[in-house]
């Protein structure tokens, strides 16, 4: 019996077409917003693995899937028995396919919910030392661009670098100009590596750092400073500055984003903008955590007045109990 696909094709696409309209006029306001949302998602996931593996991998899976939508509606034997396969184990694949981009996405939604706290640090100590630390590094990198000096500093902010703080040599010192001068100096035993700073302190040198995961996508004439930089960025919310032994210019690595021309102002302006929001982070916490502190004192004050007085009642009855008795 021969099969007219050319009709059949006309039948698929006049259902789809009348079930489309169908659904459209059920839509209610709050079917309306589901749509939004989900579109702010799908979105934002684009957007997210746009210009990465992740993105070519989409790809082939929004092709794959189009094609075993066809295999089911066209009655495919072989083809549809393959597509139930793949479907048995099509979950797990994409999770082992996109595992570093679902790991980026985890520790982004973990440093927005994570809350700010001081640990050792007394926040007047604490500020004194981030305003020292900006002041040293857009002096420090000035310095070094001028005299062409390749460098490579990582500030770290929420996510915690221990990996690869373990991979250099423990410093511990105080962020200056001549520090940064004698560990990028030619030759010398830590110039390769790079700087990680920690709560406005230098922790070590002479570390290394992950690739970049789109590495192919980067520019050429861009050195193995500005790629570990970028790759940092993207692992880490720190912020990677890189100094150019080549031409001297001043870049920063942001969330995979490097940017480049910096000066002295525009160095300190973004330092600034960036470890200030910790700060003020910082404080207000800190006045939430003293709001609280009075909060429960006058709880206190007012418990214990009440009892006080609950004291004088009871001692007033019984006066006036022994004063009944003896009359």
């Amino acid at each position: 019996m021969d099969i007219d696909y050319f009709t059949r094709f006309q039948v698929y696409f006049a259902d789809m077409r009348d079930n489309l309209l169908s659904i459209i006029r059920m839509m209610t306001f709050i079917d309306f917003i589901d749509i939004l949302i989900l579109s702010f998602l799908v979105y934002k996931i684009i957007n997210f693995v746009k210009e990465t593996r992740g993105e070519q991998l989409l790809k082939g899976i929004c092709i794959l899937g189009a094609l075993l939508l066809l295999m089911n509606q066209f009655e495919f034997k072989v083809l549809g028995e393959l597509s139930k396969m793949f479907r048995s184990v099509g979950a797990m694949a994409v999770i082992v396919m996109f595992q570093p981009e679902l790991r980026r996405v985890l520790e982004k939604m973990g440093r927005v919910s994570k809350n700010f706290t001081l640990e050792h640090v007394e926040s007047s100590d604490h500020e004194h030392k981030l305003r020292n630390l900006i002041e040293q590094l857009s002096a420090s990198c000035e310095n070094l661009s001028r005299t062409a000096t390749g460098a490579l500093i990582v500030v770290e902010r929420e996510t915690k670098l221990a990996e690869y703080v373990d991979t250099g040599t423990l410093l511990c010192a105080l962020p200056s100009t001549a520090l940064f001068g004698n560990i990028f100096f030619p030759n010398t035993p830590m110039h390769d590596g790079a700087v990680i700073i920690r709560d406005g302190m230098v922790l070590a040198a002479g570390c290394f750092l992950p690739k970049p995961q789109n590495e192919e996508v980067i520019a050429k004439e861009l050195g193995s400073r500005h790629r570990a930089a970028i790759g940092m960025s993207e692992v880490s919310d720190a912020i990677v500055i890189a100094v150019s032994e080549e031409t001297g210019t001043v870049s920063v690595a942001e969330n995979g984003v490097l940017t480049r021309g910096f000066n002295r102002e525009k160095l300190y302006d973004l330092l600034q903008d960036r470890l200030g929001v910790l700060l003020r982070r910082q404080l207000q916490l800190q006045k939430s955590e003293k709001r609280e502190l009075q909060k429960k004192r006058r709880r206190s004050m007012v418990r214990k007045a009440a009892g006080g007085k609950r004291l004088l009642k009871k001692d007033a009855a019984e006066t006036a109990n022994e004063t009944e008795n003896q009359s």
